[in-house]
């Protein structure tokens, strides 16, 4: 290879290295306590999705 070539390729590895030992950094503690309750949008999601499967399962039946 000639140097040009060595040198991309060197830069190119020392990125990519970098990036590796950026990423292997602990995740952060959480911040919600344990037993957190469950929030309202959940069921109001739920509720939501129980009525559009009821109302396919109704349209595809007739």
């Amino acid at each position: 290879m000639i140097i040009q070539n060595k040198r991309i390729f060197a830069s190119i590895l020392f990125v990519l290295i970098s990036f590796v030992c950026v990423a292997q950094a602990p995740p952060p503690p959480a911040v919600t306590p344990p037993g957190t309750p469950i929030d309202g949008g959940i069921l109001i999601g739920i509720c939501v999705g129980l009525f559009y499967g009821a109302k396919k399962l109704l349209k595809n039946n007739f």
